[in-house]
């Protein structure tokens, strides 16, 4: 029973083009929700399982509001996509509220710090998520064709919300792209000679052009070191590197600088959002670059500038 549910469940997530991330995170949330349940069939359970269930995630796992948002959103989508069960009670249960937080950014001297303590691709990742605001996944999933050098711009493929965008490539990093480049064509041409299938794909892509994993233009600016099996094509082929990679990478560049905020790979971002703002470009443009369906989503940005139209200065700082 509960391996055909969750086959049901990732090919509807895949039939409504939901990302990866989401069929992962969503598939995790069903399977807690079953097990916890014991093994029950979700047809069986009702609002008040659900209610409990995230009761226990708060109560119980003090998961963050986000969270178990994310969990209900799963459980939604269980019951009404995949099993098809359009209840009212599905819309009565109520969200847990999300506490609105300033984001974390670096100063400008911060983010060289943190910089000068990284090396190589992982120098060159973090580079890209302060100088284009790319969020991390979207950096990994950069391929050959979507950098344009002569515009100096970086086109995202299937962003946030399945959208397309288009953001600034720094020009000072051109040379660093380059050789970046250079070494990707090494591995590519590598894996052409040894007859490998080359690089995952969308899922369409794979079907309809069938020489793409092999094509240079498909190819991940930064690519894993060795071939993992992927479900969907079921077989091994080489896919971009792994997240957690550069998320170490960056921790431990912060601790060795000494900075005491909480940054991640996510605070690049902020940071780059916040920094334009600084600089006097229109908040719909900042908007644009960062991909935001809402203005409100970028507004918060101006609260953590330091100074700005609304700005406001201490009394203290004019005695």
């Amino acid at each position: 029973m509960a391996s055909n549910l969750m086959e049901a469940v990732r090919q509807t997530i895949r039939l409504n083009h939901y990302s990866f991330e989401t069929e992962k995170s969503y598939c995790n949330w069903i399977k807690r929700f079953i097990l916890f349940h014991g093994k029950r069939h979700p047809l069986e359970l009702g609002a008040k399982e659900i209610e409990k269930y995230l009761s226990h995630l708060a109560s119980d796992r003090h998961v963050a509001a986000s969270t178990q948002n994310q969990a209900l959103s799963a459980l939604l989508f269980l019951y009404q996509k995949v099993l098809d069960q359009n209840l009212p009670w599905l819309e009565d249960i109520v969200r847990a509220k999300r506490p609105v937080r300033v984001p974390i950014v670096l100063t400008r001297g911060e983010v060289a710090r943190i910089l000068g303590a990284m090396h190589d691709q992982h120098w060159l990742i973090a580079s890209l998520l302060y100088g284009s605001g790319l969020r991390l996944i979207e950096c990994l999933r950069l391929r050959v064709q979507d950098l344009d050098p002569e515009y100096l711009q970086i086109t995202i493929r299937d962003g946030k919300g399945s959208k397309d965008r288009l953001t600034m490539l720094p020009e000072k990093l051109l040379p660093h792209v380059n050789r970046q480049l250079e070494q990707v064509r090494s591995i590519h041409e590598r894996d052409l000679k040894a007859g490998r299938p080359g690089v995952s794909v969308p899922y369409a892509i794979d079907r309809k052009y069938v020489k793409a994993p092999t094509q240079w233009a498909w190819q991940y600016l930064f690519p894993s070191e060795n071939y993992a099996y992927i479900r969907f094509h079921g077989e091994k082929r080489r896919h971009h590197l792994h997240p957690s990679s550069m998320q170490r990478a960056v921790k431990l560049a912060v601790r060795k600088t000494g900075i005491t905020k909480r940054a991640s790979c996510h605070t690049f971002r902020h940071s780059f959002a916040t920094h334009l703002l600084e600089s006097g470009y229109d908040i719909r443009t900042v908007q644009e670059l960062l991909g935001h369906s809402n203005l409100n989503t970028t507004m918060v940005y101006t609260h953590v500038i330091k100074r700005g139209g609304h700005a406001v200065r201490s009394p203290f700082d004019s005695i």
